[in-house]
This record gives C-alpha cells, structure tokens and sequence, in this order.
C-alpha cells in the first residue's frame, strides 16, 4: 500500500469513527430530549426553558419515560429526577427514592424536595423523619428552589421542626431574583396576606404580574383578583377578566368560577338569604 493509499484509509476510517461519535452524541441527546419531553416537572428550577413541563406523566408515557430518562440519567441530575418521577407513576416507589437520590447528591434541588416530602409524611419503606426532611428542603431554598421554602413552611405548620416566615420570606426574595415564576409567585401571596413581614399590596401585585407574564395559573387567577378589587393598583374589570380567562384556559378552577360570576354578577335569594339563581347578562 502505497504512503497516499494508507493516507486516504486513515482518513476514511478516522470519518467513521467521527461519525460514530456524532451518532452516538445524537442518540443521547434524542434520549435526553425525549425524557424532558415525557417527565419534565413545570416547578423544576432546572428545566430546560422551552419544555412546558407536565404536571403528571401520562400512563401511556410512563414505559416510555423510563426507558429513555434511564438512558439519559448516566450524563444528567435532571434526567435521574425525572427517572424517579416515572418509577413513582409507574408505583416502583423503592426505585424513586434510589434515582431521587442519587440526583439530590448530585445538586437537583427538585429531587431534594421529592425526597424531603417523603420522608416528612413516611410512606412504604420510607420511615418518616422530619428532621431530615427540613434538611433536604433546607438545601434546596437555599439552592434558589421556591418549592423548597414553602414546604419548610408546611412542615412547621404541621407540627413538624418550626421555621422562621421571615426566613422564608428572605429566601424567596433571592430565589424570585432568577425569574423563577413560583417563587414570585409565592412571595406574591406572601406579600400579599403579610407572611414573614409588612402586608404589601402594591410589592405583591408587582410580584404576581411577573410571573403571570410567564403564565402561572394561580399568579393569572390572582391578578384577575387584584385586578378587579383595584388591589395594589388601579380597578380594572376588563383587565381582571383578561386574567381570569387566561387562568382558566390553562385549567385553574377558581379563575373559571370567577369568570362566572363576573358573567351573572347579581344573585336572586330566598328569604333564609340562600342564593336562588344568578341573573346573568
């Protein structure tokens, strides 16, 4: 073989292997793509911003989901949390524990949380432990996780190791700092109701219109609220309807009642005051 003829055979074979490289990369990424796609968690901090995300996996997606997020839980803490949120639909609750995990070990906030609410509440083969479980939601508010904060709260709440609301507070503040639609969410009602702090109609109403622009449910259903009661700002009906109706397309139920009711706003009532039927125009 003359010195050009192996020349060309090295290139030749150095482009397939390259080309199996790229493949290869391709096959992972399409995994990786197809997990997120499947099990993605809206409130996950980690979530790719162009994937919606999906409250609760399909039943007709959950073998599919395991198959491509096991593949791609070897190079990714996002995909071994969502690994673990398809054990969990698929009820193999030993598995999700082991896959959360190994993702909380690995930084995801999310598995954290997943973690710390079985342990809060215990469940099969998983003794509850509340001091553990403030640890992991501790980890996880202070990684920016606004999940995280409000399930330290709910711990105290129920009887579980106390929190400070202040500290909370604190906490969502930096974590709404990243544009996270939860946490300006929730620091929204906190504002709002003066958890943690001074009541703040017009700092809440700045808060849940940030992350109404994202289209959170709850913050569209309360700006529909504060909105039409003039709350922070000024009364706007037409605008709270806009809200209420976005809020409801996107399946929150008090935003469809509250359109209702802006529908057939006077009621007829009997003489014990019980409402009767609503007039409606």
């Amino acid at each position: 073989m003359t010195h050009r003829s192996r020349a060309r055979a090295y290139a030749f074979l150095a482009g397939l292997a390259l080309a199996a490289f790229a493949s290869a990369a391709r096959a992972q990424s399409a995994d990786a793509i197809l997990c997120d796609q499947l099990t993605a968690d809206p409130a996950d901090p980690d979530k790719p911003a162009d994937i919606r995300g999906v409250a609760a996996i399909a039943p007709t997606d959950i073998a599919k989901a395991i198959k491509f997020c096991r593949i791609a839980a070897a190079k990714s803490h996002r995909a071994m949390y969502q690994l673990g949120r398809a054990y969990a639909a698929n009820q193999q609750m030993a598995e999700a524990v082991a896959a959360w995990r190994k993702s909380a070990d690995k930084g995801s906030t999310s598995a954290m949380v997943e973690l710390g609410v079985l342990l809060a509440a215990g469940g099969p083969n998983v003794a509850p432990d509340p001091a553990k479980a403030q640890e992991l939601f501790t980890r996880a508010a202070e990684a920016g996780n606004a999940r995280g904060v409000l399930n330290l709260l709910a711990l105290a709440a129920s009887g579980g190791p106390p929190f400070d609301p202040a500290r909370a507070r604190a906490l969502l503040e930096r974590a709404a700092q990243s544009g996270s639609a939860e946490a300006e969410f929730q620091l929204g009602v906190m504002l709002a109701n003066g958890t943690g702090g001074a009541q703040n109609d017009v700092g809440a109403r700045a808060m849940l219109e940030k992350a109404a622009a994202q289209n959170h449910p709850e913050a569209l259903q309360w700006m529909g609220v504060f909105a039409q009661a003039g709350r922070g700002g000024p009364q706007d009906t037409a605008a709270a309807k806009s809200y209420y109706e976005r809020a409801a397309a996107l399946g929150n139920a008090e935003a469809k009642a509250a359109l209702k009711q802006l529908a057939c706003p006077y009621a007829l009532k009997d003489k014990a005051g019980h409402v009767v039927t609503n007039l409606c125009f």
